[in-house]
């Protein structure tokens, strides 16, 4: 959980104001494909925190998963703010994908820890 937050923060650091170009750029990251990482993370939450009542080895990963749609939608909120730097939003969105990645990672680990 810290280490998600952490990078976040770090991620919302800029070096220094830069000037922001007129040019118009895209998204660091789609917001559908924020939509389907926030479903994923949450859907693991929900599975290992119901599996955790019946298998103790799933209490402390329950745990830490509640941090993950937390940190996927404290770096949308940096990748959709207007006066983020580019250089930060790119940033945020690579923290999203690698929470996502955990998620769906862990999500295939269920089955080896005695879960559904």
């Amino acid at each position: 959980m810290r280490w998600v937050l952490a990078m976040l923060v770090v991620a919302g650091c800029s070096k220094a104001d830069e000037p922001k170009s007129t040019v118009e750029l895209p998204p660091a990251i789609a917001a559908s494909e924020v939509k389907r990482g926030l479903d994923a993370c949450k859907a693991y939450l929900a599975n290992v925190c119901a599996c955790s009542t019946t298998v103790p080895a799933a209490k402390e990963a329950c745990t830490l998963a509640a941090s993950l749609p937390e940190a996927i939608e404290v770096g949308e909120r940096l990748v959709a703010n207007p006066r983020s730097a580019r250089e930060d939003a790119v940033q945020a969105a690579g923290s999203i994908r690698k929470a996502v990645k955990t998620c769906i990672e862990e999500t295939a680990k269920l089955p080896s820890l005695g879960c559904p």
